[in-house]
């Protein structure tokens, strides 16, 4: 059987919690990885006007303070706006050393419970725990 639990770093960008606003995760620093993911989650989102959405996405940074789009080749999988209960994921193969979650509230009156997880891999040394 495969070991995953000692090679695979799983850290929150938006912590769990319901939000009314859009969120810019944390940073999370892929030094030392070679490979990354990231997972959003969704619980409750209220649609309750019609015109919510939920739209999530990664980005990236040399320093951990300016942050831009992560370009579509540089990612692997696609994501859409999100709906009640849901997961999404979206691999990153770009060279930037930062990357955090973002997920922009949009509409009448956005509620979104969820969170966003970066899941490292490929580390250059393991255990990683």
């Amino acid at each position: 059987m495969k070991d995953l639990n000692n090679h695979l770093d799983v850290l929150a960008s938006i912590g769990p919690a319901v939000y009314t606003t859009s969120q810019n995760g944390t940073g999370v620093d892929l030094r030392g990885f070679d490979g990354a993911v990231c997972v959003f989650e969704s619980g409750t989102v209220d649609n309750a006007d019609a015109d919510e959405t939920y739209t999530p996405k990664v980005q990236e940074s040399d320093d951990n303070s300016v942050f831009t789009d992560i370009a579509v080749a540089d990612l692997e999988g696609t994501l859409g706006p999100m709906v009640d209960d849901e997961i999404q994921h979206v691999g990153y193969k770009g060279s930037k050393r930062y990357i955090r979650s973002v997920m922009t509230l949009a509409g009448t009156t956005p509620s979104f419970a969820g969170r966003a997880s970066v899941i490292r891999g490929i580390p250059h040394r393991a255990p990683v725990n």
